[in-house]
């Protein structure tokens, strides 16, 4: 598939079959992630995959919001939970040729272990359309966050950003309405040129 079309075809899918994916697609998924760019080359994420039926019925009590909302999003056959570890950072930043010569966070212009974390989500996300598949993400709530870690042996220097669904489409979900394309903002709307608040370009 063309990257234009995978980009516009990219949205949320919360509604699945439960037709299985086959491991090479799983892994090719999980691969993308590894592309992702991060600060310093710390890579300071890890991914939680969740393929076992069993496995996925003991994530889903931690996102209560999204099993009452939208049950079939339990038919997904694949749940990944990425991680962000800040620690791997502040290490990474206080090697020589960083010259930080400290671990201090303030540092830090903008949390980019969170940052990095999120853009190998989105590599994930565009991996399933190029793949012909439909993924979502979505929180888990904080009150849910340590029942999470202990039911999975997460350590506590990770933190979990959210989780993503990835598996085939509903068939019988309709297609996005156009309420959705009404509410999407322009790009005259959002992109500011030269200038905040000059919106034509010249």
């Amino acid at each position: 598939m063309e990257f234009s079309e995978v980009v516009r075809r990219r949205r949320m899918i919360r509604h699945y079959s439960d037709k299985p994916l086959t491991p090479e697609v799983t892994e090719r998924i999980l691969a993308s992630a590894l592309r992702a760019p991060s600060a310093g080359f710390s890579q300071g994420w890890a991914f939680l995959a969740l393929t076992d039926p069993a496995d996925r019925a003991r994530f889903w009590p931690f996102v209560p919001t999204r099993v009452e909302n939208t049950p079939t999003m339990q038919d997904a056959p694949l749940v990944v939970v990425p991680l962000a570890h800040k620690a791997a950072y502040l290490a990474r930043y206080a090697e020589p040729d960083k010259g930080w010569e400290d671990r201090a966070e303030a540092r830090w212009p903008a949390p980019y272990w969170y940052i990095d974390t999120g853009m190998a989500s989105l590599l994930m996300l565009l991996t399933a359309v190029d793949e012909g598949l439909g993924a979502c993400f979505f929180g888990i709530m904080p009150e849910h966050l340590q029942p999470f870690r202990a039911e999975f042996g997460v350590p506590e220097e990770y933190d979990p950003i959210g989780g993503i669904t990835v598996g085939y489409r509903a068939e019988d979900v309709p297609e996005q309405g156009g309420r959705v394309a009404e509410r999407r903002r322009g790009v005259e709307d959002v992109v500011h040129r030269g200038q905040w608040g000059r919106h034509a370009s010249e």
